[in-house]
């Protein structure tokens, strides 16, 4: 199977090696300063749509020029997979910016460089059949549970209104702590520790990711308010239990 990345950030960067293991992987991205992880091959945009499945891996933000940009280029059967973050946006746009005759996988990785340094035995990735492709979900479903990874099909709906909570609070959070200037210390409890791990796994993504996860996805509105009012409780509690008895 000829596999093929779109996009050589830091999520499609470790996406390839990680593919790289088990197949041979052809990568291209936009930026030419982008490295090319070892044991993948750098080739241009035509001879990347030659490939049988082509991962996209771009900045959701840029996910509809990417679509434009290579929806002349798909071939009859070819099997096209998103990674984003958030599912019902780019799956929307992948339903009407790509041709009729190409498979489609909507899927997340829900892990990146940070939480997958140790393997990915365990982790989750969310799997959809889009569009004509249930085979190849079959096969892929296989593969990475084979890899030892939690293999989940949801509809991209159901993932944005799990996400918006289970993902996005946690980048929210780590954005927040981090821009309280935490710090180790020596006195420091497992539980800060955990802090500032939190903010270590979420901020070293690029920010546009943190945007675009709240921004593309419609249910983290309701989180955010959510967040807001549970943290105006509990100040509100402080204020009226006799602080200072």
């Amino acid at each position: 199977m000829r596999v093929a990345v779109l996009g050589l950030g830091r999520f499609g960067s470790f996406w390839a090696r990680h593919l790289s293991r088990d197949f041979e992987v052809t990568a291209w991205s936009r930026s030419p300063e982008r490295e090319v992880p070892e044991g993948v091959r750098r080739v241009g945009l035509e001879e990347l749509l030659q490939a049988d499945i082509v991962w996209l891996c771009p900045a959701i933000s840029s996910m509809d020029a990417v679509l434009r940009e290579i929806a002349p280029l798909v071939r009859p059967g070819q099997v096209i997979a998103d990674t984003c973050s958030v599912k019902l946006v780019p799956s929307r746009q992948m339903l009407e910016l790509l041709p009729p005759h190409a498979k489609l996988l909507a899927t997340h990785p829900m892990f990146g460089p940070d939480s997958a340094r140790n393997g990915v035995q365990g982790l989750p990735i969310v799997l959809h059949n889009l569009r004509d492709a249930a085979k190849e979900l079959a096969w892929w479903r296989e593969c990475f549970a084979g890899q030892q990874m939690r293999v989940l099909e949801l509809t991209p709906d159901e993932h944005d209104r799990a996400a918006a909570y289970t993902q996005g609070v946690t980048h929210l959070i780590g954005r927040v702590l981090s821009d309280m200037g935490l710090a180790d210390h020596p006195i420091a409890t497992q539980g800060y520790k955990r802090l500032l791990d939190l903010i270590q796994q979420t901020c070293n993504d690029p920010f546009q990711l943190f945007l675009d996860m709240q921004h593309a996805n419609p249910y983290t509105g309701a989180m955010r308010d959510d967040l807001k009012a549970s943290l105006e409780r509990t100040l509100n509690r402080l204020d009226t239990t006799g602080g200072g008895q």
